[in-house]
């Protein structure tokens, strides 16, 4: 038989991810998405606390600031643009109250500093080695908030440099949670307006940064999942691209994201969100009539099948998932 792809190799995760420990996800906006769908299948895990961050220096400050249980306050912030923000954080948390944004701020901080310390896995997702320095003081900003470029000095970190950070981090976190187990990917979305050449660069920094962070820990303490690797080498076409050329499609996604469950979920995992699943398919289904006795009958049969996962599984919350069945029929 012809061989038309080249498949990558997956991980054997020694350690699977399940629903009985919390887990966090920090990093670009891959780690969103894996995220999100995680949660949409109700494991019990953080995402991005500090918002999407891009580089490893950055992300590496903010778990630091989660263990030192940072409080943020005014001085912490700036205002520009009509707005409070932090570079610490992602747009996201930006606000025109200041009161309101220190708030929403240090709420998501505590709550992902108690995580962090109980968290049985950390997906960290790297998407860029380029990163930008405030010029005043020297501090690598999480995020720019559209202030003027000649605010900053813009370079490319080396291994080194994200190495370095990274080892006393690793190290302190595990003083804290020691049973704690580190899964780091390469963000597939491509940073082509700095040219083809030097993204692959920045992205060869980063897979040799985690390489070498691989190599000290072993892989009882760090995983790397090749989400990378899966677009660029088993996909390998512009059909699995959005029209950007930049970012995957749903369809890539989609493919990368059932690698990455079926290689790391625990098989009670696999068994509940396969159940689970066909529920949330049920929930897509869209009616001209909600009134109508057969479709009533459909949402009613969907929250019987999760009152049985809550007696199969009654440490898991899907609390949310019968809210929205509810809110089917009761409007």
């Amino acid at each position: 038989m012809i061989k038309l792809i080249t498949p990558v190799e997956l991980p054997n995760f020694k350690d699977k991810l399940g629903y009985r420990r919390h887990s966090m996800m920090i990093g670009s906006c891959f780690a969103e998405s894996i995220g999100t769908f995680l949660q949409e299948l109700c494991f019990p895990i953080m995402i991005n606390p500090f918002g999407i961050l891009y580089n490893p220096i950055s992300i590496a400050n903010s778990l630091d600031l989660l263990l030192t249980g940072k409080t943020f306050a005014e001085q912490d912030l700036f205002y520009s643009n009509g707005v409070y923000s932090s570079f610490s954080h992602h747009s996201r948390f930006s606000g025109s109250d200041l009161s309101n944004t220190l708030e929403i701020i240090n709420k998501q901080a505590a709550e992902a500093a108690c995580i962090l310390r109980k968290c049985h896995h950390l997906f960290i997702t790297f998407g860029t080695s380029w990163v930008f320095k405030l010029k005043t003081n020297g501090t690598i900003v999480s995020n720019c908030h559209k202030l003027p470029a000649a605010t900053f000095k813009r370079y490319r970190l080396s291994v080194s440099q994200i190495t370095e950070t990274w080892i006393p981090l690793i190290d302190k976190i595990r003083s804290t949670n020691p049973d704690i187990h580190f899964v780091f990917t390469v963000s597939p979305i491509r940073h082509l307006k700095d040219g083809a050449h030097d993204n692959q660069l920045s992205k060869s920094t980063l897979l040799l940064a985690i390489d070498e962070l691989t190599s000290r820990y072993g892989d009882k303490i760090i995983s790397y999942f090749p989400s990378y690797e899966l677009l660029l080498d088993e996909l390998r076409d512009y059909r699995f691209y959005a029209a950007d050329m930049n970012h995957p499609s749903e369809v890539a996604v989609d493919f990368i994201r059932e690698k990455f469950v079926a290689s790391i979920l625990d098989n009670e995992a696999i068994a509940f969100s396969t159940e689970l699943g066909k529920v949330l398919s049920a929930l897509k289904h869209k009616t001209l009539n909600i009134n109508d006795n057969s479709y009533v009958l459909f949402i009613e049969n969907q929250i019987e099948k999760t009152r049985q996962l809550q007696i199969k599984y009654p440490f898991i919350d899907i609390e949310k998932v019968k809210k929205k069945l509810h809110e089917k029929i009761d409007n």
